[in-house]
């Protein structure tokens, strides 16, 4: 197995299902209908899983599979030994179970599998990596609108890649049109995957409170442009609050919500990258508000 310091650091629900071999609630999972070309990696690892052209519907309400990349899944007997157990080879992450004779395709095999074990590379981007071998991280902000907040995270050193959607509300698999109703509790943000060896949570945490008005409370309009940190670890949570601390000493009064990250819903392809598909430029709101921070 790898060096586990080369491993993601998992929040609470990743830690249910990929160690301790839970399942998530059917239907609910980010990649159940995701069909966008691309490599599957484990989202604790990294190690390549599954190709998109191996996926298929098969309705059970998770992502199925009827083939992995070779040598990247193990199977082995539940403890009951009426299913088989998949799990990540490299570092024994729990992924689902296989199922085999149902006759979904002609492969006559379901790999069954939690979103939340995963994660995704676009295809064009597995073009240029090849295969990963650097650590991801992943951020998640919202401050807005997330067309323009997405343009200048995006352009950040150390950013691999951003995408907009829609997180902390109460609907499962939202469009912007029901976002934009205002009664759904999502707020419009961007997730942010990031190369930790050359930039950090804090880093783009800083950029963040100095690229919009942290001081502006927008929860008159249903949340969906609250000021608000999704954060995925403890670690990025202490961070944020250590940031809102400095910023209030100098002088602000910050309304930005800490909320633990929930499942993130992609927006649909014409809101991704919608400045640069356009040829717009986002208006610069940068302030610097850190410049009289005491350590």
């Amino acid at each position: 197995m790898e060096d586990k310091s080369n491993w993601n650091e998992l929040n609470a629900e990743e830690m249910r299902v990929i160690v301790n071999k839970g399942t998530e609630m059917p239907f609910t999972g980010e990649f159940n209908r995701h069909k966008v070309p691309g490599v599957y990696i484990c989202r604790r690892c990294e190690a390549p899983l599954y190709r998109s052209e191996d996926k298929f519907d098969s309705g059970c309400g998770w992502p199925s599979f009827d083939d992995e990349i070779s040598g990247a899944v193990r199977r082995e007997r539940d403890a009951d030994g009426r299913r088989t157990e998949i799990l990540c080879e490299n570092c024994g992450g729990h992924l689902g179970h296989v199922f085999l004779g149902e006759r979904f395709t002609a492969k006559n095999t379901r790999h069954c599998v939690n979103s939340i074990s995963m994660k995704f590379i676009p295809q064009e981007e597995w073009d240029q990596m090849g295969h990963p071998k650097k650590k991801r991280s992943i951020a998640t902000f919202a401050a807005g609108c997330f067309w323009s907040k997405e343009y200048f995270l995006q352009q950040q050193p150390g950013v691999i890649s951003t995408r907009v959607g829609f997180i902390g509300g109460h609907l499962e698999s939202p469009t912007y049109q029901q976002v934009c109703r205002k009664d759904t509790g999502h707020a419009e943000a961007v997730e942010v995957t990031f190369d930790p060896d050359q930039t950090s949570f804090e880093a783009l945490a800083r950029y963040f409170f100095q690229f919009h008005d942290p001081t502006i409370d927008r929860s008159d309009n249903g949340g969906q442009y609250r000021s608000a940190i999704f954060y995925h670890y403890p670690a990025q949570k202490a961070t944020a609050e250590q940031l809102i601390q400095q910023l209030e000493f100098n002088g602000y009064s910050v309304k930005t919500s800490l909320e633990a990250a929930t499942t993130f819903w992609p927006a649909g392809a014409r809101h991704q990258k919608y400045c640069d598909s356009r040829g717009l430029k986002a208006r610069d709101h940068f302030r610097q508000r850190f410049e009289n921070t005491t350590t």
